[in-house]
């Protein structure tokens, strides 16, 4: 199913192909030009050396079929262990993995294009000469993965969707932020936390696509030095601010784990079928797998928002209610930079036949 290396247009939001957000944080020289963060000069040297060319390192001559589902979770499984508001027959399934797929490759083509935007914006606003450094190379990483990601979905899948409306609030509401350390918590904690797990989701799910292997495997090998360096520059800069930053920070948080959460339910893909959005939506609420793999999301940025200070009494009763509560004991960025499950999420995986996932 291929389209045989002829792109086709993506689908554009209401607004059309370009939009303006106004944005008015300052640009901070640094004169003194001194790198005493030996964490974060050791992660932008670790940086330059992983360093790929999207064009040359990735086999695009691998042809792509989406309707084909992996070995460990056949279409039949689907209503048996998902149990849909009604059973599908192949015909329909087959159609909605070739939807979930491009609308899931769609969401992160769009928020990598966020955080190019908000990384080049970091690069003026931070103080610190390496963290400039390192938020610069960063750029470059965010490029290749629109590049990457913009190939596949023209290219190898028939169609993308646009940017989900959650999606779109909430890169808008980052690059609008004047502050340059809610820039970081936004886009390197929250959107680049949540989008390291997805991709390691991505990568455990489709094993049987050897193009999307290799780009998976790329990509997460950067996103996470991507959420590591918001952990290390945050860290430091959280110690001290008042309770009134403080609860900025959480409002931020809190807002950004909400519209993060909202995305997921698909309702594009629902609608794009022509199924009952209420009905679609409401399973995809109270579904064990369905709420489980949302909640898996989550697995990244709730350690490393403890590691931060940032899982105060507010933001732990937020997560409580959203179900992600559970991972504040995982690794943080700082500690893992693989894929690693929560054991019930990797015993079923395992139990499933899915292959182990790799660093």
């Amino acid at each position: 199913m291929s389209t045989n290396g002829h792109p086709h247009a993506l689908p554009l939001p209401p607004a059309g192909s370009l939009e303006s957000v106004t944005e008015t944080s300052a640009t901070v020289f640094n004169w003194k030009y001194d790198l005493p963060r030996e964490p974060l000069n050791a992660l932008y040297e670790k940086g330059k050396r992983l360093q790929w060319n999207a064009s040359t390192d990735i086999d695009w001559s691998i042809d792509v079929d989406p309707e084909v589902f992996p070995e460990f979770f056949p279409a039949e499984a689907f209503n048996t262990m998902l149990d849909p508001p009604r059973k599908l027959g192949l015909k329909e399934l087959k159609t909605l993995r070739v939807n979930q797929l491009g609308w899931m490759l769609s969401q992160f083509l769009h928020g990598e294009q966020g955080a190019l935007l908000a990384t080049a914006q970091i690069v003026n606003t931070v103080p610190w000469t390496e963290a400039k450094f390192y938020a610069a190379s960063q750029v470059a990483d965010e490029a290749r993965h629109v590049e990457v990601y913009r190939r596949y979905l023209t290219e190898k899948l028939p169609f993308g969707f646009p940017v989900n409306p959650h999606l779109h609030t909430l890169l808008s509401d980052i690059i609008r932020e004047p502050r340059w350390d809610m820039t970081y918590l936004g886009m390197q904690i929250m959107v680049e936390g949540l989008a390291l797990a997805a991709f390691g989701m991505m990568y455990l799910m489709n094993p049987h696509e050897r193009l999307l292997h290799q780009i998976t495997n790329y990509v997460i090998k950067d996103e996470a030095r991507h959420v590591a360096f918001g952990v290390l520059s945050l860290e430091e800069f959280y110690r001290g601010i008042s309770s009134t930053e403080l609860r900025d920070r959480e409002d931020l948080v809190i807002e950004a784990a909400h519209l993060m959460r909202d995305r997921l339910l698909m309702h594009e893909v629902w609608e794009r079928l022509g199924w009952d959005v209420d009905e679609w939506v409401g399973w995809s609420l109270r579904t064990p797998f369905m709420t489980g793999f949302r909640q898996l999301l989550f697995s990244k940025i709730v350690p490393n928002l403890k590691r931060l200070g940032l899982l105060t009494p507010r933001v732990r009763d937020a997560f409580e209610k959203i179900g992600v509560l559970h991972f504040e004991s995982m690794p943080d960025s700082t500690q893992d930079e693989g894929i690693t499950l929560p054991p019930a999420i990797a015993m079923f995986l395992s139990q499933m036949g899915a292959p182990p996932p790799t660093s």
